[in-house]
């Protein structure tokens, strides 16, 4: 298969990768709309057959949104990729900040991070300032927002105040920036096809993810902490490593990687993104959020976007400074 997509034109390589992928995507669908058909006898059996179909559609309903925002920004150019990147990461730090309340003193820095940090972050992506866009939010708003929020002349929980904020910030603008900024890295004779490395992390941490549930749901074990989440097992974690490191390197016909390299950064971005997605649950449990459940909309009121884009946020600047690195772009 390496060859085989290596040998391609960049055109046909978008053409067989959008058969590929939609049509995975059709299938699932029919196959999951023929499951629905069924019925059991059991009131009781057939209530659990329902909670698992709908369980799958969240699932199938996630992956299609992702794969189908990806293909847009794809058409749609470089300053519209990078609005559709942004408005993710403002609804993303929306719904972050309602998990907890906020007091008249953080006006100012909700202001500014709305507003300030959000834009100027993804006008560094775009104007390609690759050092300023890395450093930008660890160093420069790490040390502004605090400055912000004691001229409001707040004290009350000031710390914890400013590290939710900043946290949220880290996760939801920082991480999610790293998507479109994978466009900056500059491979030698990879000219103008950056954005397979795009759909390269999200087909990878998504197949990840999407093992993950299924072999926790269908092959329950011990969880690994089970106060933050019961799906969480060792054995579901390390088929979904498995699977999304085995489809990367399949896919390194799409990238600058060889097969090795591409397992190898699959492996890294798989880890970053399931296990931020342990971190995420945990911090819902931390704020007695419940688990989205069969629902359109998360409790917050925001759309649930985090539990569709937390893996990602996690994984795309770990696997974008991963190829940085090692390839010394």
């Amino acid at each position: 298969m390496y060859q085989t997509l290596k040998n391609l034109s960049p055109a046909q390589q978008v053409g067989a990768m959008f058969i590929l992928v939609f049509g995975l995507l059709l299938l699932a669908s029919l196959i999951l709309f023929l499951l629905s058909m069924r019925e059991q006898d059991d009131v009781q059996a057939q209530q659990n057959h329902l909670n698992r179909i709908s369980d799958l559609s969240n699932l199938l309903r996630t992956s299609w949104a992702l794969i189908f925002i990806f293909w847009v920004a794809w058409l749609a150019g470089d300053i519209t990729r990078l609005v559709l990147f942004a408005i993710g990461s403002f609804f993303a730090l929306r719904e972050f900040l309602t998990l907890s309340p906020t007091r008249q003193g953080d006006h100012r820095s909700l202001v500014l991070a709305f507003f300030g940090v959000l834009p100027f972050q993804y006008f560094l992506v775009g104007t390609e300032h690759f050092n300023l866009f890395t450093v930008f939010i660890p160093v420069y708003v790490f040390l502004a927002l605090p400055v912000a929020s004691a001229l409001a002349n707040d004290p009350v929980r000031f710390l914890e105040r400013n590290a939710k904020l900043q946290w949220g910030i880290m996760v939801c603008i920082y991480g999610m920036s790293h998507v479109p900024a994978l466009m900056l890295l500059d491979f030698p004779r990879y000219d103008k096809q950056n954005a397979f490395l795009v759909l390269f992390l999200v087909l990878v941490v998504q197949s990840c993810m999407v093992t993950q549930h299924l072999v926790a749901r269908y092959r329950p074990r011990a969880p690994a902490a089970a106060h933050i989440s019961q799906s969480f097992t060792w054995n579901s974690w390390s088929w979904g490593m498995a699977t999304g490191s085995l489809l990367g390197t399949l896919l390194a016909g799409i990238t600058p990687f060889v097969p090795g390299q591409a397992f190898a950064l699959s492996f890294i971005a798989c880890a970053a993104g399931s296990l931020g997605h342990l971190v995420m649950k945990a911090l819902k449990r931390d704020r007695g959020i419940p688990i989205w459940q069969g629902q359109e909309k998360g409790v917050t009121g925001a759309g649930g976007m985090l539990d569709r884009i937390d893996s990602l946020c996690f994984a795309a600047p770990v696997f974008f400074h991963s190829v940085h690195w090692y390839f010394g772009l």
